[in-house]
């Protein structure tokens, strides 16, 4: 009877125990596959045109009072302007700036500056833009030519951009996280597990070069210099593997 009273107990004791081990083993596996996670860098890379380009360029001239280079400054001025119109650029497109202007020191036998002035200079920024952007960079070819109607003007290398480039760097990192999925996957399958959600997603800085180039940076890159670009988003990403 003691034996036949001590069955059900014990039974019943194993019983627990073993769905305790099962629960036990269930809850190790489902933290230690939570704990799995697979790092991958998804990118993309898109060839973009540029669809605005602006020429800066100075007006200068020189003389040895103020007054003579203002002048000179007068008299040059609507040269350039029949310039630029002749190249399709019509006064009302050219932006002027302010004239700003500083004197000119004489400079000593022992090779320091004096405070005689010898002269002034006069100075008037130029800015021309366009969308057509191959027009501007002839015009920067062409320009060079207003020396020889006693012109001095002088202009840096035309600044090209492309104007739709805030929607563009959604999209770009859009594709970048689709391409880290998409690797992701292909390592998961190799080792037969299965990818389970996105951990965290950690955007790269943007890369807009020159078409063709190799150059990176940490900081990002925005190229102005070239009309032809390509513009590159990378992606950290981290997925749950099951």
């Amino acid at each position: 009877m003691n034996k036949n009273n001590l069955i059900v107990p014990v039974s019943i004791g194993g019983i627990i125990f073993l769905i305790s081990i099962i629960i036990l083993a269930m809850t190790w596996k489902s933290n230690y596959s939570s704990s799995q996670t697979i790092t991958v860098t998804g990118s993309a890379t898109k060839q973009i045109v540029s669809d605005l380009a602006i020429l800066k360029g100075t007006l200068t001239t020189q003389s040895s009072t103020a007054e003579a280079a203002y002048k000179e400054l007068e008299n040059e001025r609507p040269a350039l302007l029949q310039f630029l119109a002749s190249k399709g650029f019509p006064k009302e497109k050219v932006e002027l700036s302010a004239i700003t202007h500083f004197p000119i020191y004489e400079v000593g036998a022992n090779g320091y500056q004096t405070q005689n002035i010898k002269g002034y200079t006069y100075n008037q920024q130029v800015q021309i833009q366009s969308n057509d952007v191959n027009k501007i960079k002839q015009l920067s070819i062409d320009v060079a030519s207003v020396i020889e109607k006693g012109v001095n003007f002088n202009v840096t290398p035309p600044e090209y951009y492309y104007t739709k480039l805030a929607k563009l760097k959604i999209d770009m990192q859009a594709e970048a996280a689709k391409d880290a999925m998409i690797r992701a996957e292909k390592i998961a399958q190799a080792t037969g597990r299965s990818l389970g959600a996105m951990k965290s997603a950690r955007m790269g800085v943007l890369q807009i070069t020159p078409k063709y180039s190799n150059q990176v940076s940490d900081y990002g890159i925005n190229d102005i210099s070239s009309i032809d670009k390509e513009i590159t988003a990378v992606v950290n990403a981290s997925f749950k593997i099951e």
